[in-house]
């Protein structure tokens, strides 16, 4: 067995550790109600276990990141895959260091899903070693990548305790035009995160069941007058969404579907993009299907049914941890994402800045949590202001991080799927 074996096996070990850290959380949060138990010695007491288990996994995870970089040579995020996986262990770091600070078990019940739910993601992207592209072979890879991620980390604990004020302080009772508009805010955000889990249950699903499509794109040869080039595109979901001006070179019908609904629109561009669209569409479906499933389930609003949960927790401290998380990933964010970014911006291409897609929403990004930042201490924003910010904070991170790369074509597109 090579060390990527061995990688591979300890990244799967380290996904089903933190499942279990969840299952855990939800005894020490939950199970306190059981058998007239005194809560405050069973939180304490299965909080500390599920916090050890959450260690262990970390440290499983570690183990999958050192022996990846040892098989391969370099510091393993450079594509998607190894990207999200890395920001999976970082956002644990982070949870432990806020943990280790404020000791609030039910954190972990809404952190640890986040890290589960990226390395999900993660093993959506192919997971082969891919040899670096020049720009990327240099040291300021593992400095601007490493501190970026763990900016992000930070900021998404610091929206896990944000989103977690929401849900304790939202009046789901209530019938009042701001409370009900406050309730739909929580319901979208929640459904949301349904959308990405049925988007990565989808693509699991179909993979397991062999299903492929293949389409051929032919494009002329730029230069030339009789050659052309032939790109192929394989689908992993059925494809609703063609390649534009596409031939099928093979296709399994699902659902009577025997060829795609409609082709990509021309103005997208590139071979992938509608597998792209396909994927969006997919997610859409699938997590509209699954919301509805545990609507149907649970027979009232997501929000609502969490709500109950958070009520031995002090709102104060949600909003304390939501600005201290955010307070420490700042810096970090700063230094990683903005000015190595630009050092390594002018070894690798000659310039500091270039208004490259992933540059721009990386510096709207920075600039978003220095508005936060600016409101919190100077204007006094804080509770559930300071939460939405928190919350809204971290889809512009995500977007920055799955959206430009997966949707808009740029200088970082190395880091996509292939």
């Amino acid at each position: 067995m090579n060390l990527l074996d061995i990688s591979t096996k300890f990244f799967m070990i380290s996904f089903f550790i933190y499942c279990v850290a969840f299952m855990l959380y939800g005894l020490a949060v939950m199970g306190r109600n059981w058998r007239n138990r005194d809560s405050e010695k069973h939180t304490q007491k299965w909080g500390k276990i599920a916090f050890v288990v959450t260690s262990l996994g970390l440290v499983a995870q570690l183990v999958y990141f050192f022996t990846r970089w040892k098989g391969a040579g370099h510091t393993p995020v450079s594509n998607m895959f190894e990207f999200m996986a890395f920001l999976s262990m970082m956002i644990i770091v982070a949870f432990t260091v806020v943990y280790m600070i404020y000791k609030k078990t039910l954190l972990g019940l809404f952190a640890v899903p986040i890290a589960v739910i990226i390395m999900a993601y993660a093993a959506v992207f192919p997971q082969e070693v891919q040899p670096l592209i020049p720009s990327l072979q240099s040291y300021w890879l593992k400095v601007h990548v490493t501190m970026a991620a763990l900016g992000q980390s930070f900021f998404a604990i610091g929206s896990a305790a944000g989103f977690m004020y929401l849900l304790r302080t939202v009046d789901f009772s209530s019938k009042s035009k701001l409370d009900r508009r406050q309730q739909r805010g929580v319901e979208f955000t929640l459904f949301s995160i349904v959308i990405l889990i049925g988007f990565i249950t989808a693509v699991f699903a179909f993979r397991l069941g062999g299903y492929e499509a293949v389409f051929t794109q032919e494009k002329a040869a730029q230069g030339a007058q009789t050659t052309a080039t032939v790109a192929k595109v394989e689908y992993n979901l059925p494809p609703i969404v063609a390649p534009h001006d596409s031939k099928v070179e093979s296709y399994q019908s699902f659902l009577g579907m025997s060829k795609p609904l409609f082709d990509a629109p021309s103005w997208m561009n590139g071979i992938n993009a509608g597998k792209k669209l396909n994927s969006v569409i997919w997610s859409l479906i699938a997590g509209t299907i699954l919301y509805a499933l545990i609507r149907l389930i649970l027979r009232k609003p997501l929000g609502e049914v969490i709500h109950p949960l958070l009520k031995g927790i002090a709102p104060d401290d949600l909003d304390e941890i939501a600005y201290r998380a955010i307070a420490i990933g700042f810096p970090i964010y700063t230094l990683g994402a903005l000015i190595f970014a630009m050092v390594w911006a002018q070894i690798a291409w000659g310039r500091f800045w270039g208004w490259d897609p992933k540059e721009v929403w990386a510096l709207i990004t920075w600039l978003f949590y220095s508005v936060y930042l600016h409101l919190r201490l100077s204007r006094g924003w804080q509770g559930r202001k300071s939460a939405w910010l928190a919350v809204l904070g971290f889809i512009v991170v995500m977007f920055t991080l799955v959206g430009i790369n997966l949707v808009v074509a740029g200088l970082h597109s190395y880091a996509g799927t292939n």
